[in-house]
């Protein structure tokens, strides 16, 4: 991986920030797949201090990826990437939070998109890992691909899984585009800051790069949202 200035942050290192009251916590919580089966536990989550929002969960895999020993997918053809294994120790996985919804009542996250065989060929990481944008690139082309299912199984996932969204009322931002994500003059942020030295997003060109990047649709939070009531 490339040398680049670090543009992400574990949460737990940014002693004076918190998530803020309006989204929920999901640290400890489990995470499961797109058939509901368990991939492991969030730990961590990871802060865009520039455009001041948590792009990525941190999970700590459940040793059943581990055990598939499937060799890693990711990255453009000619990337490097794809010649990394995973070795002793790396047991964590970041997940963009675009890609999950909520179970508030059983405090739990899931995707859609990802299967269990997916998660296995993703790159790992050892915990408390600096991310690179080169790692970033990778796991977001695995998890771009789509599980090959029967009909049947499909239908079955469907239908399992839109009774779970009618029982939580979750999933009513499913529909929304890139353009429906929120602006930086209409912010729901994941935390608070004490001090407010994070810098604007005007200040350089660099920062207005990273906000690009992260309004991709596999970074809208809106499902983190608390409901009003």
């Amino acid at each position: 991986m490339g040398t680049q200035e670090k543009q992400l942050y574990y949460l737990s290192d940014l002693k004076d920030y918190k998530v803020d009251s309006s989204y929920a916590d999901v640290r400890n919580w489990s995470v499961k797949d797109s058939a509901l089966r368990n991939i492991g536990i969030v730990k961590n989550l990871l802060v865009n201090k520039q455009t001041e929002r948590v792009v990525y969960l941190d999970v700590e895999v459940d040793s059943s990826i581990i055990d598939a020993k499937h060799d890693p997918y990711g990255g453009p053809a000619n990337s490097p990437i794809r010649e990394f294994i995973n070795e002793d120790g790396q047991n964590h996985v970041i997940l963009p939070i675009g890609l999950v919804d909520i179970n508030r009542d059983e405090q739990y996250v899931f995707t859609e998109s990802i299967d269990h065989t997916t998660f296995a060929e993703t790159k790992r990481i050892k915990p408390n890992t600096p991310i690179e944008r080169d790692y970033e690139t990778a796991v977001l082309d695995s998890y771009a691909r789509r599980p090959r299912q029967t009909a049947m199984a499909v239908d079955l996932d469907r239908e399992r899984l839109e009774k779970i969204k009618r029982r939580d009322n979750i999933g009513e931002y499913r529909n929304q585009d890139e353009e429906t994500i929120k602006t930086d003059d209409d912010k729901f942020d994941w935390f608070d800051a004490e001090n407010e030295s994070a810098k604007s997003l005007d200040d350089t060109e660099e920062i207005r790069d990273e906000s690009n990047f992260y309004r991709r649709s596999e970074f809208n939070d809106s499902k983190f949202r608390q409901k009003r009531t």
